[in-house]
């Protein structure tokens, strides 16, 4: 993840126009709604704000850092794993 995030500060904007900043944004709200959901089980997750293409990298960075902190399983990690890497593909990084 934060190869990722290091990945989205070096790429040129316009790469991040392109889909960069979407997926990162998406993947920043994935990773916190379910941290949310393993902190409040049952509660109503809040949908982290899209603070523009040039925050998206540390969107996931926080995201994801505050979502390690809630795995319990080698599952959960292999899962988050799955998720950082299907959306640097996706975001060409």
């Amino acid at each position: 993840m934060d190869h990722f995030a290091d990945r989205l500060r070096a790429a040129p904007q316009s790469r991040l126009q392109r889909s960069g900043a979407a997926e990162a944004l998406a993947l920043a709200r994935e990773l916190a709604r379910r941290t949310q959901l393993a902190e409040e089980p049952g509660g109503a997750p809040r949908e982290m704000p899209d603070a523009g293409m040039f925050a998206a990298a540390d969107q996931i960075t926080v995201a994801g850092h505050d979502f390690a902190l809630v795995l319990t399983s080698d599952e959960g990690v292999e899962e988050a794993v799955r998720l950082v890497e299907e959306a640097r593909e996706r975001a060409g990084v």
